[in-house]
This record gives C-alpha cells, sequence and structure tokens, in this order.
C-alpha cells in the first residue's frame, strides 16, 4: 500500500529539508514520489503540522534488574497499587513494560536504548524489552567491573586478545554498544573502597580506572562499533571531585569518540557558604573544544522520581538521601547497583541549582549534534517529563518563569537567566533524531529520506511547546499508524537493535572454560539466542565500521 502524507513541514536535517513537502510510505520505508503516475491507496493532509522522523532516547533505563527491584522496592509507585489516590504525584512515575511503550509513542519517540544490561542477565533484559509494544530498542552491556577484563589487563593481554573478548561479550548479549560504570569502582567498593577517583587502582589488580577506560575505548574503536563507549564516570554528583571527574575523562578520549553519560550530574562545583555551586559552563566549553566528545544530559525536573545505578559505589553513599526512606544497595560480580528514591524539590537549593545545571548544558553547548536529550529516566526524572523539558530549551519566557519560581540563591550561582538561545525545531530534530541515529550507527533510523524505515512523528505546532510535543497528531511505526491525536490506535512490535561482531573462536573456547570453573555453567546460558523471545524476527542486525 501506497500512502502520502500530503504538505506537511517537513524538518529532516539528516537530509538538509526543512519545507513544505510531501513523504510517501510503502512497505514500512519511506519512498520516492511515484515516477508512473500512481495515485496513493491513502493520503493524509498535513497542512500546517511539523514532520520528522521518529525521535530516538540514547540513554533511558527501561527494563533489566535495576528496573524491576525499583518496582518491587516502591510498589506504591504504580497502579496496581490500588490503595493509592489515582491523582498524585507518584501516578507520574511507575511504569510497567506496556505503559512504557505506549507513553514514549505518544510523544513520537519510536526507538529507545537501554544503557546498563549487565552480561549476566541479558536475557532477562531481552525477554523484557521485547514486551515493551510500538518501539524499537536497544540495549548497552555493561563491561569495566569484571574480573575478566580487568585480569586480562592486570596481565598485559594484547589488544587482540581483549577485542575478542569484547566482542564475543557484545555479540552474546546482543547489545548495540559498550558502557562502562565507575571504570573499577564496583569492583573497588567490594574492598571496602569508598572513594574512587579516574587515577585511583582497584585493590587486587592494580589497574587504574583510566587503564579501564582507555582499554575499552581502543577496543569499541578498533572493533568499528559505531557508538562510542559509553562513560559513566567517578565520583558522580560528588561536589568538586564530579567535575574534576568529568574534565579528566574528556581529556583521556586523546583524539578517539567517547560519549559521556548524565553529564549534569558532574557539572557541581563546591564553591559558596552551602559548597555546592554550577560547574556547567566549565564543562561546556571543554566539550565544545573536544570534538571527540557525545553526551547526554540526564536533566533533573521536579517531583517524585527514582534513580537506578550499577554503580554501586555512589549509590551506597547516597542512600542517605532517600525519599521515601527506603532503599536497596546490592553486591555481585562485575557491577551490582543500588535503588535509591529521590523527590527533587523546587524549594530546595540543591534541586533547583542541579535543574538549571543541566539546562546550562543544554544551551551552552553549541553543536546540538553532540549533545543529547535525556532525563537519565527515571534518576533525573521520569522521561514523561520530556514535553516540559522541550519547551524550556524552546521558550526563554518558559525557562524564565520557571527561574522566577526557584530560591533566590540558586540564581546567583547560574548563568541561566543570562542565556537567550532557544532551539529551534531544527535544533530538536537534530538532537533527537538525526545525530543519535549517527551516534548508534543505525543508518535507516533518524532521517525521512528514500529507504529509511518509516517512524515518523507529526506534530500540530503553538506556542505551547510543551502542549506540541506530549501529544502528537500522528505517530508511525514502520509505516503503521499506531498514534493518533496523543492516543495510540495500533499496538505493534518493534524490534531490538543490536550488532553480532565475530571475536576469534580461542576466545569462545577460553570463555566456555572460564564460566564452567567460576559458575559451573556452560557459555552458551550467556547467550541470546534468538528463539528465546518467543518471537518471530526479534532481532534487526546494525552493520559494525569495519
Amino acid at each position: 500500500m501506497l500512502m502520502r502524507l500530503k504538505d506537511g513541514h517537513v524538518v529532516d536535517p539528516a537530509n538538509g529539508r526543512d519545507a513544505v513537502a510531501d513523504l510517501f510510505i510503502e512497505d514500512g520505508h519511506i519512498v520516492d514520489a511515484p515516477a508512473d503516475g500512481r495515485e496513493p491507496d491513502e493520503i493524509i493532509d498535513c497542512k500546517g503540522l511539523i514532520v520528522m522522523a521518529g525521535a530516538i532516547d540514547i540513554h533511558s533505563h527501561i527494563a533489566g534488574g535495576h528496573v524491576n527491584t525499583a518496582r518491587l522496592l516502591l510498589p506504591e509507585f504504580h497502579r496496581a497499587f490500588q490503595s493509592r489516590p489515582g491523582a498524585t504525584a507518584l501516578s507520574k512515575v511507575g511504569w510497567t513494560t506496556e505503559e512504557t511503550g505506549l507513553r514514549y509513542a505518544e510523544m513520537g519517540f519510536t526507538t529507545v536504548v537501554e544503557p546498563a544490561m549487565a552480561p549476566s542477565s541479558a536475557l532477562h533484559a531481552h525477554l523484557e524489552l521485547a514486551d515493551i509494544p510500538i518501539i524499537d530498542t536497544a540495549t548497552l552491556v555493561v563491561l569495566g567491573n569484571d574480573d575478566f577484563l580487568m585480569g586480562m589487563i592486570r596481565d598485559g593481554e594484547s589488544e587482540s586478545a581483549i577485542q575478542d573478548y569484547v566482542a564475543w561479550t557484545v555479540s552474546a548479549s546482543r547489545a548495540l554498544g559498550v558502557k562502562c560504570i565507575n571504570a573499577g569502582g564496583s569492583a573497588a567498593f567490594k574492598e571496602n573502597v569508598r572513594q574512587f577517583g579516574f587515577d585511583d587502582e582497584v585493590p587486587d589488580y592494580g589497574v587504574s580506572s583510566r587503564k579501564i577506560v582507555k582499554t575499552l575505548q581502543t577496543a569499541v574503536t578498533g572493533l568499528g562499533i559505531p557508538h562510542p563507549l559509553h562513560v559513566h564516570c567517578n565520583n558522580l554528583g560528588v561536589p568538586g571531585d564530579s567535575a574534576a571527574a568529568a574534565e579528566a575523562t574528556i581529556a583521556a578520549a586523546e583524539g578517539l569518540p567517547l560519549h559521556l553519560a548524565h553529564l549534569q550530574f558532574y557539572g557541581y562545583g563546591a564553591e559558596g557558604k552551602r559548597r555546592f555551586s554550577s560547574e556547567g559552563q566549565r564543562l561546556a566549553e571543554l566539550v565544545n573544544a573536544t570534538k571527540e566528545i557525545t553526551v547526554d544530559i540526564g536533566q533533573v525536573m521536579f517531583g517524585q522520581t527514582v534513580t537506578v545505578s550499577a554503580d554501586e559505589l555512589r549509590q551506597f553513599a547516597g542512600r542517605g538521601q532517600a525519599r521515601p526512606r527506603k532503599s536497596v544497595i546490592f553486591d555481585h560480580e562485575a557491577n551490582g547497583g543500588g535503588v535509591v528514591p529521590m523527590d527533587y524539590k523546587p524549594s530546595s537549593y540543591f534541586n533547583a541549582l542541579q535543574w538549571a545545571i543541566g539546562l546550562e548544558l543544554f544551551l551552552l553547548i553549541k553543536d546540538p549534534s553532540r549533545v543529547f536529550f535525556t532525563t537519565d529516566h527515571p534518576n533525573g526524572a521520569p522521561f514523561t517529563a520530556y514535553p516540559d523539558i522541550f519547551a524550556l530549551l524552546m521558550d526563554r519566557g518558559v525557562r524564565q518563569r520557571w527561574l522566577e519560581a526557584l530560591p533566590k540563591p540558586v540564581l546567583e550561582m547560574t548563568i541561566l537567566p543570562e542565556i537567550t538561545r532557544e532551539y529551534t525545531l531544527k535544533d530538536i530534530a537534530t538532537m533527537t533524531r538525526a545525530a543519535p541515529a549517527r551516534l548508534l550507527g543505525t543508518a535507516d533510523h533518524g532521517h525521512l529520506g528514500k529507504g529509511a524505515v518509516a517512524d515518523i512523528a507529526i506534530y500540530r505546532p503553538g506556542d505551547d511547546k510543551a502542549a506540541m510535543f506530549g501529544r502528537a497528531a500522528y505517530v508511525f511505526k514502520d509505516g503503521t499508524l499506531v498514534v493518533q491525536d496523543g492516543r495510540v490506535v495500533n499496538r505493534v512490535s518493534g524490534r531490538t537493535l543490536s550488532l553480532r561482531p565475530e571475536a576469534d573462536k580461542a576466545m569462545a573456547t577460553r570463555l566456555e572454560t572460564y564460566f564452567d570453573e567460576r559458575y559451573g555453567l556452560p557459555a552458551r546460558w550467556f547467550e541470546v539466542p534468538d528463539y528465546a523471545i518467543g518471537r518471530e524476527d526479534p532481532f534487526k542486525v546494525v552493520p559494525c565500521r569495519r
């Protein structure tokens, strides 16, 4: 069936388009206008509407052990908790897998990446992702605190051997890239270390966080994995130390691509009587000057949420701030983790400055193709806060109204009131469509050119940008209409995007022995086969760049 989207304002930075035009869809893809005069089977009038590719979220915790631990810890956040009144702040926080797909689709998002999958629980993560309707998904597999890798580095093994280990792990776990969380920090935590910097060494291994990051960066680059090593830096959230950790990590890129996660949580200085200040401008200048660096923000928004992280050292340190006052810290091989509820309040000097720091970074990093739109869901805020963030970026007046409600000392510590920049539709489309697709290596996503998958989001323009982006007029997934007037009208199944880099067979043999000796289990228990998902063609393989 041939469909024509007629007379919409197409905003497609990847193809240099920002004008009124038609789009044609056939067999789930964007196609050229028929040259033989064939009439479309269906025409949708998009006059006056904004047409973009489906949005891509590169960093959102939507599946896996940490997410489910949060659900178990906080049943009152969910609709199934019947004694809770229907209209509370908590009703915006807890999502089932079903609701995750529906809420993302309603906003025009069609691809979401779960950024912290443990190799040992990859199958569970993929089974949960397969339960999320509509959207395509992907995962980043976590390395950097595992015994096997640190042992290889300690023993001086070759770059090719380490590449083979990374390739086997990515392929077996069906990941789209590699994440490193406080490299060596969780391993050091097991030895009672409570502070761990970029050049500190893991006890018993003698390898530093810097060495782990550089080793993984080299392996990821050498394998041709499109997405750069995705780094959660040391000392997250520690005033003064966090900014220094981010600066050191940026400097360590040394010309090779590197991606820094949730940079807002590293934008904290230790100036002023409260010993908490903004380093947003400083970090933005570093990012602007270091072209091989990309970042996502992790914007804090006000209200109840829950922090979930495999950085068990940081979560252990922050458990005293839990609201409600309960938390879970757990430890296991490689990264452990923690779940700590958080209630960000606009009346709090600290929370309000966190909010301002995130916006400083968004607005001061000049290139929208190197800064990505995230709240580190649910850590900074639930992903349902995205429409309000779009409004804050696109409308200085909206920012001013929010600023006026904050504690006055916050205004003395942020330059946000002085920033006049307002994101354009092209900036938004770049940051949430074209650039993420390029970063992830998904060449047929994030644009509206010929051959692209027909993931399309269409919005009714208006002065209220939160309303505009919170309720899409139409959303198409693989050419099927799934949302109309902000309401899901069709449930379809997306696929999980993954890589299949090849490792030398000797590494598979070596890992077979390792898993048997360490766990008493064959290596195949750590692999994710297609048939386990219980659905036809659940994965889509993205090519590596070599």
